[in-house]
């Protein structure tokens, strides 16, 4: 094995473990096609199986692209604190969206965010 072959092995591991720190066990797990990653997965995760598919992350990119389009007119984030500002509110409307919320969970979703950000929803 080539130096950089084990600097791109280890690299990878530590992304992996760190990674399934912050959650739970995943079933699936969505890569592109390096060459490191078949045998890190298998070590760490060996119950995972290992999508390589073209467009199998196309759902979390497409989930992004209402915060790429939020952003850009920014130019970006200056601070830590608007990231945290900017990510959290997305991340709630990303929630109402879907359902997730019991506020908004037996409402029509195109209705959904209008229903949560006005005070009379509870009247409603």
């Amino acid at each position: 094995m080539t130096a950089d072959r084990c600097l791109l092995d280890d690299a990878a591991r530590v992304f992996f473990t760190r990674a399934l720190r912050s959650g739970a066990v995943p079933v699936e797990v969505t890569t592109d096609r390096a060459p490191v990653y078949p045998s890190v997965i298998d070590e760490i995760v060996p119950a995972a199986r290992h999508v390589l598919d073209q467009y199998a992350n196309n759902r979390a990119e497409a989930d992004h692209a209402r915060l790429k389009a939020r952003l850009r007119p920014m130019r970006g984030l200056k601070t830590i604190r608007s990231l945290r500002a900017i990510a959290a509110g997305h991340a709630f409307v990303q929630n109402l969206r879907r359902g997730h919320y019991e506020l908004t969970a037996d409402v029509a979703a195109r209705d959904r965010v209008r229903l949560a950000f006005t005070e009379l929803m509870p009247h409603l």
